[in-house]
């Protein structure tokens, strides 16, 4: 592979969520934002205008969720496609009906409350860096601040069922999830493999809903074993 690999972190993150795969991983990686705007469409949209011609397109959680929306809209630009610990499908209402009281907390100045006890918890596997992963998921969430947060939050809530894009999409494609991932279960990655069964679904023991710091060596084998993977046709 030699096009440019473009990762797109998960709400409330940032590039340290891939710094193991920018590290361990060989090539052209870069890592994009997605914090300009309040829609799924907009920020694929910022993404794509950032971009070069042609690229590999890596997402986790919400990263996921744009990268999907990449391909609903430009399928020709990304060669291939890894989606980690992500839905394919729109919010269920009532996801939908906890996002307004987090999103009050946070313009209240409660952003680390609504981190610390409604998300955290749910995010990791148990394992000997958990402590310093959540620290580091804490650090992100704060630097990137409350009107981030109530964007993503926004963007989560009002986005498309992408599953008609993961069927014509025939690109070489990697499924991945922890399998200890409470957010994005395994039956989600389940379910996009069967949409997409050229894809390759791996499924990472011991982590949760970030193998990307929780597992990075096994992480790191299944994308290296997917950039190396021949194009359809």
């Amino acid at each position: 592979m030699t096009e440019p690999l473009i990762l797109l972190p998960g709400m409330m993150c940032d590039g340290r969520l891939f710094s193991p795969q920018a590290a361990g991983l060989p090539g052209d990686i870069r890592t994009a934002g997605l914090t300009s705007a309040d829609s799924v469409q907009a920020l694929a949209a910022h993404v794509l205008a950032e971009a070069p011609g042609r690229f590999a397109l890596g997402g986790l959680s919400m990263g996921g969720i744009v990268a999907m929306e990449i391909v609903r809209q430009a399928p020709d630009r990304v060669t291939r496609l890894a989606l980690m610990d992500t839905n394919p499908l729109a919010e269920r209402d009532e996801v939908k009906a906890r996002r307004g009281p987090q999103m009050d907390k946070a313009r209240q100045g409660r952003l680390a409350e609504v981190i610390r006890d409604e998300m955290k918890p749910n995010y990791l596997a148990d394992g000997p860096r958990r402590a310093e992963i959540l620290d580091l998921c804490m650090e992100m969430a704060l630097e990137l601040g409350p009107e981030v947060f109530c964007r993503q939050s926004v963007a989560l809530r009002d986005r498309p069922d992408q599953t008609e894009t993961l069927r014509a999409y025939r690109g070489p494609t990697l499924i991945l999830c922890g399998a200890d991932d409470k957010p994005c279960p395994v039956s989600r990655h389940e379910l996009m493999h069967g949409l997409m069964p050229h894809a390759t679904l791996t499924i990472i023991a011991r982590a949760g809903h970030l193998p990307t710091l929780e597992r990075p060596e096994e992480t790191n084998a299944a994308l290296a074993r997917w950039l190396t993977l021949e194009p359809a046709g």
